[in-house]
């Protein structure tokens, strides 16, 4: 299903203020087809990934380059200021503004043409990095600058910042890699960019009048990307106009294409990872390394591993040789089979003998993801605090990279702050986020930055490395270039933009970088009777805005490999984002754009369509959990007030399936009936298209109330038959029983039903939940006192147990306990002599069987799938993993208003994998939402790891 034919959830509403009501109207009458002016989309676009916050009078996703004119039009009728956007990824305030923000993300992102023998491709402004190489990389070519944000930054964003990325070192900037730009400027006129002065009037008398200030000021070395980059203008440098309009971040012209450059794909490459014993030591030993061919010479942090340690596991971080700060150094062949003999001769003069060399393959891949995440997981220092970019952007010349950090890492010791650097230590170009205190105000930040600035300007740096001054850094300008300079700058912005409608505050008359900052004007909410937030210190506020805007939620899962964000997935909308919820939450929590706190109709359309996968709480580098802060919105929204009647329903259906399944013959026989069954979903606010899952005749807990057993045991552990499992799946239980025994366990099943309340927690009534758990934790403290291990059977109730329980019941000194002594069946199972010496279970051989398998997102998201992962293929079974959600999701598939979103999500992995797969294949899925939502829109009937161990599994089934 295209995204574009899926109704929003809610249409936006009619703005209240009558300027934008009018403006709206204006752009329609104009042409412009999709312009929005309602409160919830100026939220969402208010901010990007920087410390800035302007709200824009409305926001334009146009569909052609004439809806841009269009509405360049009417922005310079009114003296309307105009700001374009991509992905949104600008860390330095380049994509806000106070008029109208234009997203060429949603409708222009074609790659219009690649031709492989000129090595070039015509894109549209919106087209995606990620993409544009997808599309090149059959012929062997690639665009060359590759920012970490490559999954979701748009190509017009690379070149309103004149974007790097680590391989720069071999393929230059963007602004290397133009050939030319169709671009519009400020008084209208459109015309195409390339080497040139393009008949712009009074251009080449400009360039002629500044030569001698081009040529001593500017270009001085490779990251001197801030201010405009007018040297490219220079005769030497063939007047080329197209270079010149890279970085100028919007002030100028609007791009409407763009022709760019394509090299070849690097051949067999070889990361070679150096270990040193801090960063400072690391960047001492760049120079060296730079005369070897190195395509990539990065800088990593121990800090940012123990960040990624504590938020997902030590699992996670990759395995690096000894030292507290690395260089990542990145040689491709240049003759055939040579890569690894550089490389080698690379590691000779590197100055440490902590060396690591890895060929091109999971390994390495793993350590550069975790090299591209360094935005997020900088966010947060050691100490937990929030970091903040701002500086976060410097370049030096690389041979004073060293005694540039050690003079950095001094003048934050003398302000009491903590980062983590890294970046592009091969340019000089350094990464690093500061606990810099804006929860109250900018005065700490205004101080540092004008200290900073004056240090990078007397190492001969830059401000800006790669991406842009924005609100940042403009207003610093001053430390880097003379007056004259700055009048130049002016001046060419004047060429072109002379009524400043083009992102003004940017790079010329620059807003001072203390205003507008987001954080300080947002309330601290604290926790009430809901979740703890206990790595935010019980403050709602400080969780949402550990959404740092990186955007990694926008990316196309199918690139990134990650399971968020499902619902974006299916509408490419930026309000079905973990991105677009959180603005909108802290908007909520400024309380000037959105003012009717929890229960405001643009909070709850933004979380709408959330399923609650929880995917975002380990996918985003940041942390975002945007499942609690929904559960959270809801409970106190509707807490003490009526409730949406499927929170009734699917919220309480743990109890109507204990109630059902006593009667099971009667109720299925009932809702066998299809209109029987469409009445009752109707009625429970379900959509009527979905199907009942059939209850059990025999639950699991009365078919073992009856049996008598006598197997051989010796380790005790308890099967936790959740109402999933006992109502709807006894045959599940009923082989784990099977299983575990033929094992050698003795299988202990509780007395009475223990609930986690899922159902609850995902409709926010959190106070039910708590109770709920506090009886869970009842019944399962004794075992975990007692080493006994209590096995959970369905993955999100034991995601439950494993991650809100302590959240739900943080005072609870049990809750700990409970959670780090439940586990999955493949982590009981692969654990280090996880029954004893003398286990009489045989590991089943799965060689010739071939499986689907749909990780449940809850499994992915909390647990990690790995031990699943690694089990199977250990025990011989051909897989596929699927990267993403189902779309059932629990109660969100099944509610009215979800089912088209609910499909359009299956379509990006799980019915696509089902239609590919044979008759011979296994669809293997522990989640009973994942299995449903297969029967549902595939009749395939899938199975769980227990029955597939067990014996019990049997290739797809499809439905009739």
């Amino acid at each position: 299903m295209h995204p574009s034919s899926i109704a929003p959830s809610a249409a936006p509403s009619a703005s209240r203020d009558p300027l934008v009501a009018d403006l709206v109207d204006a752009l329609h009458r104009a042409g412009v087809e999709s312009v929005d002016g309602s409160t919830r989309r100026r939220a969402e676009y208010s901010t990007d990934a920087s410390n800035y916050r302007v709200v824009p009078l409305a926001v334009v996703f146009p569909r052609t380059t004439d809806e841009i004119e269009g509405a360049l039009t009417v922005a310079r009728d009114r003296g309307t200021p105009v700001t374009m956007r991509g992905g949104g990824t600008s860390v330095a305030g380049n994509a806000v503004g106070p008029g109208l923000v234009l997203d060429t993300s949603r409708h222009l992102g074609r790659i219009v043409e690649i031709d492989p023998e000129a090595r070039t491709a015509v894109v549209e402004p919106g087209a995606v990095l990620g993409a544009l190489q997808s599309r090149a990389a059959p012929f062997g070519l690639r665009f060359g600058p590759d920012p970490s944000t490559w999954a979701r930054c748009t190509i017009g964003g690379m070149i309103g910042n004149n974007a790097c990325g680590p391989r720069a070192l071999a393929f230059g900037r963007t602004a290397d890699n133009v050939v030319d730009l169709d671009v519009i400027d400020g008084a209208g006129r459109r015309f195409r960019a390339g080497s040139g002065y393009a008949d712009v009037p009074g251009l080449e008398e400009f360039v002629h009048g500044n030569l001698d200030i081009f040529r001593t000021e500017l270009g001085q070395f490779g990251r001197q990307i801030s201010g405009y980059s007018l040297e490219h203008l220079l005769p030497e440098n063939g007047r080329n106009l197209a270079r010149a309009l890279v970085g100028t971040e919007g002030t100028c012209v609007v791009m409407l294409g763009a022709t760019v450059r394509l090299v070849e794909i690097p051949r067999e490459p070889v990361l070679v990872v150096l270990g040193y014993p801090s960063m400072v030591h690391a960047a001492d030993a760049v120079p060296a390394l730079i005369g070897h061919g190195a395509m990539a010479i990065e800088g990593l942090d121990a800090r940012i591993l123990g960040v990624l340690r504590a938020k997902n596991g030590a699992a996670s971080v990759p395995d690096l040789p000894a030292g507290s700060g690395w260089l990542l150094v990145e040689i491709a062949d240049r003759e055939p089979g040579d890569a690894m003999s550089r490389a080698a001769a690379l590691a000779a003069v590197a100055g440490t003998s902590a060396v690591r060399i890895l060929r091109a393959g999971p390994e390495a891949r793993a350590i550069w993801r975790t090299r591209e995440d360094g935005a997020g997981l900088a966010g947060r220092t050691q100490s937990n605090r929030q970091a903040w970019p701002g500086i976060e952007d410097a370049a030096v010349p690389p041979e004073n990279l060293g005694k540039y950090l050690r003079d950095f890492e001094k003048l934050t010791d003398s302000y009491g702050l903590e980062g983590m650097p890294y970046g592009h230590f091969g340019d000089g170009c350094v990464h690093v986020r500061l606990d810099i205190p804006l929860e109250t105000d900018g005065a700490v930040l205004r101080s540092f930055m004008m200290d900073a600035a004056t240090l990078i300007a007397s190492y001969g740096g830059s401000l800006a490395g790669e991406h842009g001054d924005g609100r940042a850094r403009s207003e610093m300008l001053h430390h880097m270039y003379s007056p004259r300079m700055l009048a130049a700058f002016a001046a060419f912005k004047n060429v072109f933009d002379p009524a400043d409608i083009l992102n003004p505050g940017v790079i010329v008359r620059p807003a001072k970088l203390d205003h507008n900052l987001r954080r300080p004007a947002a309330l601290t909410v604290s926790k009430v009777n809901g979740m703890a937030f206990t790595h935010d210190d019980g403050n709602l506020t400080r969780a949402v805005h550990r959404c740092v805007g990186v955007g990694k939620c926008r990316a196309d899962n199918s690139a990134s490999a990650g399971f968020m964000c499902p619902s974006y997935q299916a509408t490419r909308d930026e309000k079905d984002s973990t991105r677009g919820r959180a603005r909108v939450l802290q908007e909520m929590m400024n309380g000037t754009l959105i003012t009717d706190s929890w229960r405001s109709p643009e909070v709850h359309a933004a979380l709408d369509l959330c399923l609650s996968c929880k995917a975002c709480a380990s996918d985003c580098p940041a942390g975002v959990d945007m499942a609690a802060y929904k559960s959270e919105v809801l409970h106190r929204s509707y807490q003490g007030r009526l409730r949406p009647i499927s929170h009734y329903t699917l919220g309480w259906m743990p109890r109507w399936a204990r109630l059902a399944t006593r009667f099971g013959p009667i109720a299925n026989a009932a809702i066998s009936i299809r209109g029987v069954e469409k009445f009752a979903l109707f009625v429970g606010g379900m959509d009527t298209r979905r199907s009942i899952p059939r209850f059990a005749r025999t639950p699991f807990r009365s078919w073992w109330r009856r049996r008598a057993a006598a197997v051989p045991r010796r380790k005790k552990v308890v099967l936790w038959t959740d109402t999933f499992s006992d109502n709807f799946s006894p045959d599940i239980a009923r082989s784990a029983v099977a299983l575990l025994e033929g094992a050698g366990y003795e299988v202990i099943a509780p007395e009475r039903p223990v609930c986690c309340g899922l159902t609850w927690i995902t409709t926010g009534q959190l106070v039910a939940a708590r109770r709920m758990l506090g009886d869970l934790v009842d019944q399962f403290h004794g075992y975990a006192l007692d080493g006994v291990p209590v096995l959970g059977l369905e993955p999100s109730c034991t995601a439950v147990v494993r991650s809100d329980l302590v959240e739900l019941l943080p005072d609870d000194s049990r809750s700990a306990g409970v959670a780090a002594n439940m586990f999955t069946l493949a982590e009981l199972l692969t654990a280090a002599e996880p029954i004893g010496p003398g286990s009489a279970w045989r590991r089943p051989d799965l060689t010739g069987t071939t499986l689907v398998v749909q990780p449940h997102c809850h499994h992915h998201a909390v647990m990690g799938f790995t031990p699943d992962e690694q089990l199977l293929i250990e025990l011989g079974a051909t897989t596929t993993v699927l990267a993403g959600c189902c779309g059932l999701a629990g109660n969100f598939g099944m509610e009215r208003g979800h089912y088209e979103v609910s499909v359009a999500v299956a379509e990006n992995s799980l019915l696509p994998a089902l239609r590919a797969a044979d008759e011979c294949t296994v669809f293997l899925a522990d989640g009973l939402s994942c299995r449903t939502q297969a029967d549902h829109l595939a009749g395939a009937k899938g199975v769980h790891l227990a029955e597939l161990l067990a014996g019990a599994a049997r290739p797809i089934a499809w439905g009739a």
